[in-house]
């Protein structure tokens, strides 16, 4: 995903006092939400009116048409028109929310953006649950990396502490259900950004986890038939545990050891941006050759870690040790925010440069839409009003700077299309960029950057996410108010200054390579052995 961080700084000075007031009042009205949760669960299994249905299928139509500044780009009017114009006559009895969901989110999908997604209704969590999932996951499958390979699912990394699974375990079955019948009911409910196949394949496997979740909700354990070299187990998984503190007394040396080790840990974990259920970084830096002459910067996200100081501590590093050659690895990257792309683009451009063009919107108040109040709780209603100064001063900074050009297009420009220059300390050596189907979103803009400008060499496969850009941002999420459904999509089209003559597809490699099935189960990395190999080449 791609997202924006504001970067106007309201005055909130002048609510310094109702700000005391305000959060206390949250917690007051916080308590309510319990009773909210309840009320909500109740509902999920609940069949809704034809004509509730109908009421919802118009709702979203009718935002869509006034809020997404591209909805066109990929299907025409008239065939969007027909297609929500199906639908409403297709439902002829009642439905629950979920079998709603089955019917209009294909439509929502031929949309083909694919930052324009629908949700289905899964249980709500109280405190204490959100804070057990998100400690050990919804499913023990949360512990696991999957791919698809000749459409089976195959398990490629094991983050789990059960060592016995390797990577190449195909998944056979969970609970009794086989992965191609869950990936087939999910793979018409969502759409990569264009004409674009290989985000498809990414999505469905990554995302098996989150569909086996949506039908049976949190699960501590599962029942999976495994299948590794011809041989075929029944194997019980289960989320982590907990580990019991030691009770082995310590010394205060020990304890003042321990403690400072922590600190330094914690350090680290901020700075690197660490995902404690698989125990990864987002943020690394390695050097794959004994002399330094290759660097490797693999970046797992743009969300977690402290970028400025990652990036500013990366490329001082690189400098005082003449590195030659750096390689990007974007694989597996679906985005985050814009401006941490921007800032590490800063270190690898030639020249000036505008990191992307002002950005489209529908209309002089569309982004008023960011927090919208309607068809939510009386609860969250009331909190949201709290903060009306704040709202306010988001919506006349917006509504001053949203501008109608000469085309007739309403544009917003966002300190990210202002006017940029590379860091004194900028890379200037030789880049490569490892990409592949994941690469989605702000990945594919910083990629699109780097390939405009004929800055890098790209290796893998095409990438999930538009050369051309996609609508993303600002992501409000909409609630249907009859059938509770959330729906979330861009309010801003967010291009970078360079544009691709082929509409609709990603950034194409310079060499491709297809990782197999045999690669993982070996643990090779064929794209940086590829480049690993073309650096001695060159060298000798």
């Amino acid at each position: 995903m791609l997202f924006y961080k504001r970067t106007y700084k309201p005055n909130t000075s002048v609510f310094t006092k109702k700000r005391i007031i305000q959060y206390g009042l949250v917690l007051l009205v916080a308590l309510q939400s319990c009773a909210s949760v309840d009320k909500y669960n109740a509902q999920i299994n609940t069949p809704k009116s034809v004509q509730d249905l109908k009421k919802d299928v118009d709702y979203i139509q009718r935002k869509l048409q006034k809020l997404h500044p591209d909805l066109y780009h990929y299907i025409s009017k008239k065939e969007l028109d027909d297609k929500f114009d199906s639908l409403r006559s297709s439902i002829t009895t009642p439905l629950t929310g979920n079998d709603f969901y089955f019917r209009l989110s294909p439509v929502i999908a031929s949309i083909k953006q694919g930052h324009t997604q629908i949700n289905p209704l899964t249980k709500k969590l109280k405190a204490a649950e959100k804070k057990n999932v998100n400690s050990k996951g919804t499913t023990p499958l949360s512990l696991f990396d999957f791919e698809l390979f000749d459409n089976k699912l195959y398990i490629t990394k094991n983050y789990s502490k059960d060592s016995s699974i390797c990577a190449g375990t195909e998944v056979l079955s969970v609970n009794g259900t086989k992965p191609a019948e869950l990936l087939n009911k999910y793979k018409p409910t969502f759409s990569s950004d264009g004409y674009n196949t290989t985000f498809i394949d990414y999505r469905l496997a990554k995302g098996f986890p989150r569909f086996f979740y949506y039908e049976n909700g949190v699960m501590d354990s599962l029942s999976c038939e495994l299948k590794y070299n011809d041989s075929i187990r029944t194997l019980t998984l289960r989320k982590p545990v907990k580990a019991k503190p030691s009770t082995i007394k310590k010394t205060k040396e020990q304890i003042a050891a321990a403690k400072k080790l922590q600190q330094a840990e914690s350090k680290s974990k901020r700075l690197y941006g660490f995902n404690a259920l698989k125990r990864t970084y987002s943020k690394q830096l390695s050097f794959p050759t004994k002399d330094s002459s290759i660097a490797v910067i693999k970046i797992a996200d743009f969300v977690k870690g402290n970028y400025r100081k990652f990036y500013k501590n990366s490329f001082l590093r690189l400098d005082s040790l003449k590195t030659k050659t750096v390689v990007i690895d974007l694989r597996n990257n679906t985005g985050g925010a814009l401006r941490e792309v921007k800032h590490l683009y800063s270190y690898l451009a030639d020249s000036s440069f505008r990191f992307v063009t002002k950005s489209e919107v529908s209309s002089k108040t569309s982004l008023w839409h960011i927090i919208p109040f309607k068809h939510k709780p009386l609860w969250q209603q009331a909190v949201q009003t709290l903060f009306i100064p704040s709202i306010l001063e988001w919506d006349i900074y917006s509504f001053l700077l949203t501008n109608k050009g000469k085309d007739g297009k309403y544009r917003f420009p966002f300190a990210e299309s202002r006017l940029a220059h590379p860091k004194s300390k900028r890379f200037k050596g030789k880049v490569y960029v490892l990409i592949n189907g994941g690469s989605f979103s702000a990945s594919s803009l910083l990629s699109s950057n780097l390939h405009g400008s004929k800055r890098a060499t790209f290796i893998g496969q095409e990438t999930g996410g538009a050369y051309n850009g996609c609508v993303a941002g600002i992501m409000p999420t909409l609630t249907l108010p009859k059938s509770k459904l959330s729906i979330r999509f861009g309010l801003l089209v967010c291009q970078s200054p360079f544009q691709s003559k082929t509409d609709g597809h990603g950034i194409l490699p310079d060499k491709e390579i297809n990782p197999t099935l045999h690669d993982r189960i070996n643990a090779n990395d064929p794209e940086l052995e590829w480049v690993l190999k073309e650096e001695q080449t060159n060298a000798e």
